[in-house]
């Protein structure tokens, strides 16, 4: 049997780690690409898959260019859901949340849907997202018209 303390960590991890998730899409939100990229270890990835093809950032100097690329083409607002977090012990997590795509360039019309798979990191007493996996859905648009490089 856990002891209180071990469940008191495990409460706040996945708070945490669920506050992670908030803050990545309101950074977005806020075109705050700085503090977007912060969100990730120093050679974390994002990985966006559609059918066809399969785009990768790693590092923050990448990630900063696609996430500065999917700003200024969609201008995307993030819809998140659903959100399963599965801590893995240690400095090590995982989760998954579905999210809903919209374009405030137009009148936030719909551009897709998908679901993230992260794997998360703890840094010091800070989680971060070591990766970042998303798999589309369904797309309005092309995936890689605003994420490729």
């Amino acid at each position: 049997m856990k002891t209180t303390d071990e469940l008191v960590r495990e409460l706040a991890d996945r708070e945490a780690l669920r506050d992670l998730a908030i803050r990545y899409i309101d950074l977005l939100w806020r075109n705050d690409l700085d503090g977007l990229v912060s969100l990730f270890i120093e050679d974390g990835s994002f990985l966006a898959e559609d059918p066809e093809n399969e785009v990768v950032a790693r590092g923050h100097a990448e990630l900063k260019k696609m996430f500065q690329k999917a700003v200024n083409t969609v201008q995307p607002r993030h819809y998140i859901h659903t959100h399963i977090v599965e801590l893995r012990g240690g400095d090590r997590a995982t989760g998954r949340c579905h999210v809903e795509l919209r374009s405030a360039k137009v009148g936030l019309q719909w551009i897709g849907s998908g679901c993230y798979e992260d794997e998360y990191t703890r840094v010091g007493e800070q989680w971060k997202l070591a990766s970042r996996r998303f798999i589309e859905n369904d797309m309005a648009i092309a995936l890689r018209s605003f994420i490729a490089s």
